[in-house]
């Protein structure tokens, strides 16, 4: 009772996104935080962030979002403040990570308490933030698709972004050599890490990679999609894997948001159906849920749990870009949107 007490006392803020805006369009909004239902918790959100989905959602380019006007925010950390009926009341005051999708640009967000995963001591909020969509992402990616293993050689498109540059720490840490685009103002710092460089914007990126790597490679992470995700598919050596895992490519497109990812799906079909042994996927953070919640629950808890473990190991470390305040978000999202940063943007409240 004293929690929901405090709860109220403080007020919710949160932001909203009203339609198609550029970033000085998002409103903020306050009101009253939320109690927990039954089965549900209040997290108090101590670090959310700028993740690709948002860029898509406020162009209206992310497949399935919701209809406007709702609050974007794809993950967040912070501390459980008010447990609903039927949860473990110890669970208050616990610092916690959550994937929303949805919601998580506010002060204050409501989750289902089967849906927190506990973040150890020792790691801070807006370290554990970074790692949180981007750390399942690529875990699972690595892990649960491609299966990379010591000797392996892989590309990372966008080595130094969100989920790239913890694929790159995470495939390192499995003992694979990593071939890594990214723009030129980032070469340096992707060899001081170990990773072979190459310019995105090069003439033919494909014909680079194959000269650092002649017998094809095991692996290519492509976030990119459009027509250059044929080239990522005759990059691979037979037996190799293609994950595609978005279409950062038609961002700025007009027209059918489902159509870019539609072709996608169309394309990994129709590989998967060839001779050759190679394999393609698209990859969806949220696939499954629908049909096996609880599995899908478990299997996100396990994979979260060991990226923490990672970084708690050394193998990861925690990108920040930068870190703003909730109510700059139109500054946090231009930043996030102009590429010249690697991390991720972080928001506090």
């Amino acid at each position: 009772m004293n929690a929901m007490n405090a709860a109220n006392a403080e007020g919710l803020v949160e932001v909203v996104l009203p339609g198609k805006v550029e970033p000085e369009g998002l409103r903020i909004r306050q009101g009253a935080v939320p109690a927990a239902g039954p089965g549900q918790v209040v997290i108090r959100m101590e670090a959310t962030g700028v993740s690709f989905a948002e860029q898509q959602m406020r162009r209206g380019r992310y497949y399935d979002q919701p209809p406007f006007p709702f609050v974007p925010g794809y993950d967040l950390v912070g501390t459980v403040l008010a447990t609903g009926e039927g949860v473990e009341p110890g669970l208050a005051g616990t610092r916690v990570a959550a994937l929303v999708k949805v919601g998580g640009w506010a002060s204050h967000v409501l989750v289902d308490a089967a849906d927190v995963v506990p973040v150890p001591d020792g790691i801070g909020a807006a370290e554990a933030e970074t790692l949180v969509v981007n750390g399942i992402t690529a875990w699972q990616m690595l892990h649960r698709k491609a299966r990379v293993r010591a000797g392996h050689t892989v590309v990372v498109h966008g080595a130094n972004g969100g989920v790239g540059s913890v694929l790159v720490q995470l495939a390192q840490a499995a003992g694979a050599r990593v071939i890594g685009t990214a723009s030129e103002r980032h070469h340096d710092a992707l060899r001081e890490r170990g990773v072979a460089p190459v310019d995105y914007r090069a003439a033919d990126v494909a014909a680079r990679i194959r000269e650092l790597a002649p017998q094809g490679v095991d692996a290519v992470f492509d976030h990119i999609g459009g027509r250059g995700i044929v080239d990522s598919w005759r990059l691979l050596a037979p037996g190799g894997t293609l994950v595609s895992y978005g279409s950062a490519s038609t961002r700025d497109d007009e027209g059918s948001k489902q159509w870019p990812v539609l072709k996608l799906l169309g394309r990994v079909w129709l590989w998967n159906a060839l001779p050759g042994r190679r394999r393609a996927y698209f990859f969806n953070v949220w696939a499954g849920r629908a049909l096996a919640k609880n599995r899908f629950r478990a299997r996100l808890r396990s994979d979260l749990t060991q990226v923490f473990a990672a970084l708690q190991r050394g193998e990861v470390t925690a990108q920040i870009a930068a870190q703003l305040p909730l109510t700059r978000i139109a500054d946090a999202l231009r930043l996030a949107e102009s590429g010249t940063v690697a991390g991720k943007v972080v928001l506090n409240p």
